[in-house]
Order: C-alpha cells, then structure tokens, then sequence
C-alpha cells in the first residue's frame, strides 16, 4: 500500500461525503449498523469513522443511552463529519486504528467499516480492537469484495488505467478491494487473539442519478485522485469524463445501477 493510499485531504472529504457515501457506503452503513443494534452495546468505538456514515446512521438507531466514539486517522474527515451531526452522544477524536488512546476494555463493540484494508500492520489493528474491547465484546467490520464484483468501480478503474498504460492508477484495485481474501483475515485475527471468527458476504445495488457522479466520487472523492494527479495533474477532469463515459456506456444514461458486493466479519473477544 502507497503512502498516499491513507491521505484523505484537501476537497477529498467533501467530494466523498457528497457522491461516494449515497453511491456504496450508506446502505453497508445502515447494515452494519443493524447489527451494533442487536448487540445491544451501552459503548461504542468505531474506527476509521470516515465522514461518518455509520457513525450518523448508529445514532438514528442505537437508544439514546449509548455512548459513541468515533475516530479517524485524517481530522479533515471528521471535520466533515462534525458537520453532518450535532447528537450529543458521539465524541469525536483523531485516532490512529494501529495504537488506540483507550484503556483495556472500554467498549461492547468496535466497528470499522471499510476501514480495515487502509491498516498497514492489520494485526496489531485487530490486535488494538481486541484490547479495547470488554470481555465477551465483538468486533465488528467489512471489506470490499473482489473488484469485479463491484461493476462501477471495476469499469471506473479500467477506464482511467487506459490513459496510463505505463502507470495505471490502481489506488481502488490496491487497496479498497485488495484485501478480500478470508483465509488471511481469518489468520490475521487469530494472531491478533480472536479465536471465534464469522464471514458473511453482502450483496447491495448501488444506485447513482448519473454515470457523472460516480465518475466524480470515484476519480476525485478518493486517494485515486492522488494518483491522477502524480502522473498528470492537468487530466484529473479528463480522467474524470473518461470514467463517466465508460459508466455511461456499460449502465446507460440518466440514473444507473450495479452490483456491490462486500464481507462483513464479525469477530469475539
């Protein structure tokens, strides 16, 4: 994983919390948490909190009594989060998931959603979670599946690595959707103390009103657009119309529909 893999700044977060969130993350947010909820927590940790999709969508329905942290390793997503919610039951805090700033067992569960894949040392992550987590804790997180079962993001990638032919740019394929294989985060876990370990894969329909807006959350509300603009900043909208026009040809024009496909683990301390 590159460096720059983990920096989400400058118009990122909010290109992100406007297009990609509504496109493939609110639905995964509502599902996981669902299952917070049925764990019936009095605390909550979530991790990489992102600009809070989970975080907005644990508060609409965990009780009022909860308590919740939520924690990023880039304070320019929690700003953006900040704005989105002002429930009084969610502290906000820079963390990074590899060294957290909690005693040993604060909290019923720990959540992370689509966070997982950006850990360069993803034992000690789990490892950390395990700590912070009470006895009889869960914790609880998903992955991307593989990138071609996620079909706008798997066209987006195709298109914009035909401009690059020398040097694609494989921020989406690398990362977010590099890190699917359940035998290895199974083993992962186990090193990192959790023995009683379950796998579910989720499929989801993504919805966009347009190819444009997927183009746009995926070319320039991600760490992509980094890569784009390290080989050739004046093609950002370029690449940006490339990826709309490779959408619009594979779903149509006007609104479109694909096949998301994600791994929810769900892991006991």
């Amino acid at each position: 994983m590159s460096e720059s893999d983990k920096v989400f700044a400058g118009s990122i977060p909010d290109l992100y919390d406007r297009y990609l969130v509504p496109v493939i993350f609110e639905g995964y947010a509502r599902d996981i948490a669902r299952r917070i909820t049925a764990a019936a927590p009095g605390q909550v940790l979530e991790v990489a909190a992102g600009t809070g999709a989970v975080t907005r969508a644990m508060a609409a329905s965990l009780p009022a009594s909860v308590r919740i942290t939520a924690t990023d390793l880039n304070p320019p997503m929690l700003d953006q989060a900040k704005k989105r919610t002002s429930d009084a039951r969610i502290e906000w805090k820079q963390a990074d998931g590899q060294a957290l700033p909690f005693p040993d067992g604060s909290f019923d569960v720990v959540a992370c959603q689509f966070g997982a894949m950006f850990f360069p040392d993803k034992v000690q992550a789990y490892r950390e979670a395990r700590r912070v987590l009470k006895p009889g804790g869960t914790y609880l997180f998903n992955v991307w599946g593989k990138l071609a079962d996620n079909v706008f993001t798997d066209v987006v990638v195709q298109a914009v690595a035909a401009m690059f032919p020398d040097d694609p740019p494989y921020f989406l394929a690398r990362t977010p959707h590099g890190h699917y294989d359940t035998s290895r985060i199974r083993a992962q876990l186990n090193e990192a103390g959790f023995e009683t370990i379950a796998f579910e894969t989720v499929d989801q329909v993504s919805h966009a009103s347009s190819a444009s807006d997927v183009a746009i959350a995926l070319c320039q509300g991600t760490p992509m657009r980094s890569e784009i603009e390290a080989r050739d900043a004046s093609r950002l909208d370029e690449a940006t119309t490339a990826a709309a026009e490779a959408l619009a040809r594979r779903f149509g024009n006007g609104a479109i529909e694909g096949r998301i496909n994600a791994i929810v683990i769900t892991a006991k301390r």
